[in-house]
């Protein structure tokens, strides 16, 4: 019989839970929780790696070993299922993205008297975690942080934070810095050679009126499926290059045999490009800037996209559309696709695949699909965002 205090599993916000269901931060399974409130560490509570930890918000679960962490992606997904009475074929092992793989950050920055402070925020707080170190970045950009403090110095005000996203690109860092502003000969000429001294890509302000390239010696690109894509500053980028591959894989066999098929909120092509090949895709996005920089690159690549700016959530494929095409990947952001998954039910589509950063959302949806006739044919989590509560997912869904 289980010991009431031990720690079973980990709660969706990153709590251990006892076995009598009592919430306990911090804590991995295996753990016991003391009548003290104090916990006895198990084999499963890990060391975390990182000097900031816990305060730093960019991570919530250093404190579990792999195997721990591996199962509470895997749980975050099975668990969304079950609430929702969703039955899958197959919830496959996570896949978790290695420390020092991620490319993207979005960092804040403060002045405190004579000190400019840059990280990422506690949890649940506008504290800002001086950066020192960082387990999850890659080192590209972390190489950015102790250069970037005396870049600011002399930008930001007194208490006013700002932002630095940074984004790891074919041509090397992107940075996007928000909410400064650099009007004279004088700051035009430090943010230039701070650019050319660090070999960014580019480097963007955005003093409120939208990103303005500062230094871009050629343009930014992303590649999927060998394909450069033209990159907005800090647009939309999947967190992790291997991580990326991981769902491109896992939605791979919905699309086999598909001549022609439906990249749904595509984004700048992540999917469309990596997976379209010789082969007719229609990539369907709501943000004009996405949609045209993967416009011009399926063209000068010779690819067969057919890119249309629509928004989905206003005006979904009708079951008419959807008939057209022999399969549907479905890709979209953190609320899921409601509207579009209620064209779909009412479809004959035979096959649809799905990547959601969501699992909440993802269930709901997968329950309605189920219910009109699909069958969950398989799901693999991901995490992507190493440490973190943030769980993604690819999967596949096939018309009984």
């Amino acid at each position: 019989m289980t010991d009431p205090a031990t720690i079973i599993r980990i709660a969706a916000k990153g709590d251990g839970v006892t076995a009598d269901g009592r919430h306990v931060p911090m804590s991995a399974p295996g753990d016991r929780l003391m009548p003290d409130g104090g916990l006895e560490y198990g084999a499963h509570h890990a060391e975390p790696p990182c000097a900031h930890y816990p305060l730093c918000g960019g991570c919530q679960l250093q404190h579990l070993d792999d195997e721990s962490y591996a199962a509470y992606v895997r749980d975050r997904v099975a668990g969304a299922l079950t609430g929702q009475d969703v039955e899958a074929g197959e919830v496959l092992p996570a896949y978790v993205s290695p420390p020092h793989t991620r490319r993207r950050a979005s960092l804040r920055a403060a002045c405190f008297g004579k000190k400019i402070a840059l990280g990422f925020s506690s949890g649940n707080s506008h504290r800002i975690v001086d950066m020192t170190m960082c387990e999850v970045l890659h080192p590209a950009p972390f190489a950015l942080v102790a250069p970037l403090r005396a870049l600011l110095a002399p930008m930001v005000g007194d208490r006013r934070a700002v932002h630095a996203k940074l984004t790891l690109a074919d041509q090397g860092v992107d940075l996007l810095l928000e909410g400064v502003s650099a009007d004279g000969l004088e700051d035009s000429e430090r943010l230039s050679d701070f650019a050319a001294e660090h070999k960014l890509a580019r480097l963007s302000i955005d003093d409120g009126y939208g990103p303005q390239a500062r230094y871009e010696p050629e343009p930014v690109t992303v590649s999927f499926g060998g394909v450069p894509v033209a990159f907005p500053p800090y647009a939309f980028l999947q967190a992790t290059t291997d991580g990326e591959m991981a769902l491109v894989d896992a939605v791979r066999p919905a699309l086999e045999g598909a001549g022609v098929w439906a990249d749904l909120f595509s984004g700048l092509g992540t999917f469309a490009l990596s997976l379209g090949e010789g082969r007719k895709v229609y990539a369907a996005e709501a943000a004009r800037d996405l949609v045209l920089a993967l416009k011009g690159s399926a063209n000068r690549a010779q690819r067969q996209v057919a890119a249309d700016h629509r928004d989905l959530f206003r005006r979904p494929l009708t079951p008419d559309e959807l008939n057209r095409f022999d399969a549907i990947l479905l890709d979209p952001p953190r609320a899921g696709a409601r509207e579009q998954v209620a064209q779909l039910a009412q479809s004959q589509m035979p096959v649809v695949a799905y990547v959601s950063c969501n699992p909440g959302s993802f269930a709901r949806d997968a329950k309605t699909l189920i219910e009109s006739g699909y069958r969950l044919e398989s799901v693999q989590p991901v995490g992507q965002f190493r440490w973190s509560t943030h769980v993604e997912l690819a999967a596949i869904f096939r018309r009984t």
